[in-house]
């Protein structure tokens, strides 16, 4: 088959796809059965936009096939509002994106179904589900839990920064005790010592670097939080500004000046939570007997030209390694 024909026969396998989702759309609309998908997360980010396209995959779009119910958050006080509008509007699947909207979630509704997206918490642990096989409840979803990561970390940030001894970790001391601790059991093994910098809000960060400074450190390594990816673009500027050697699970924050990072591929957790999770409960699965998944690759970014602000020659080795290398 020649690429033009190729190209002719997708052409036409995606008009019919739209067709057929235009046609369902319409007889959807027709009996007032748009499915309503509720949409709970911090401020709007890549990540909300990989959830839309997902759902966008699964033939779900906005207006046309389904009607998204967004709730955004600044601080997590408002949740138990937000959460509860969402329920009232009969929302027929709930994302809640972070350990605070699933929270709020589950306390909200013990009946529609919640799809959790979660880098800190561990969902058998919290009570929020029986096993990860077989949640058993009305949660499932896509959540990290893996705290050894932080040991992960601290291999490849070594690598980077050579002389490496006295390391600040910077975590949210709300979510992440369980991260920190392990990311601490993985400093002494290396040899490290380790100053805490535990934050609760935005307004602490400027507070944790200057320490930062004094300590003297050599690196740090930022724990997940969904403080942390709001506040993306002000804590690469501060790591910068100390020139402090960074690591962070967000693959993304090497794209605002953080020097690397390691970390699951966070807009495939969330388009997989749209095109699948949504999916397949809209379509009658319960949520309860839909297996918690867990992110099995990891990406490792190194951002080049940090390393050449703050003195450091990245290891050749390590730079192949990496999945992205940004120049």
């Amino acid at each position: 088959m020649t690429a033009k024909m190729k190209r002719r026969e997708f052409i036409t396998l995606l008009g019919g796809a739209a067709s057929s989702w235009a046609l369902a759309a319409r007889a959807q609309k027709a009996a007032g059965k748009f499915p309503r998908i509720g949409l709970l997360q911090p401020t709007p980010n890549e990540i909300t936009a990989a959830f839309i396209e997902g759902l966008r995959d699964a033939g779900y779009v906005d207006g046309q096939s389904a009607v998204i119910e967004a709730r955004y958050y600044e601080t997590p006080d408002r949740l138990p509002q937000l959460a509860n509008e969402l329920v009232a509007l009969k929302c027929d699947v709930i994302f809640a994106a972070s350990p605070y909207a699933i929270q709020a979630a589950i306390e909200a509704t013990s009946t529609v179904p919640i799809i959790g997206g979660d880098l800190e918490s561990d969902p058998v642990a919290n009570g929020w589900a029986r096993s990860l096989a077989y949640p058993g409840g009305n949660l499932t979803g896509v959540f990290l839990d893996l705290p050894e990561l932080g040991g992960k970390q601290i291999e490849f940030l070594k690598e980077a920064v050579p002389g490496l001894s006295h390391l600040a970790v910077l975590w949210d001391s709300r979510i992440a005790l369980v991260q920190f601790r392990a990311t601490q059991a993985a400093a002494r093994v290396a040899g490290l010592a380790l100053q805490s910098l535990p934050i609760e809000s935005s307004e602490d960060f400027k507070d944790a670097f200057d320490r930062a400074a004094r300590e003297r450190v050599d690196g740090m390594i930022v724990l997940s939080s969904p403080i942390v990816m709001r506040q993306r673009s002000q804590i690469a500027a501060l790591a910068l500004g100390a020139r402090l050697p960074m690591i962070s699970l967000f693959t993304l924050l090497p794209r605002y000046g953080v020097l690397m990072a390691y970390g699951p591929n966070l807009s495939n957790m969330n388009k997989r939570a749209g095109s699948y999770y949504v999916d397949r409960i809209l379509k009658g699965a319960k949520a309860g007997e839909l297996p918690i998944e867990r992110p099995t690759k990891f990406d490792l970014v190194v951002n080049l030209k940090t390393a050449k602000a703050l003195g450091l020659d990245v290891p050749w080795f390590l730079q192949q390694r990496a999945d992205e290398v940004i120049e």
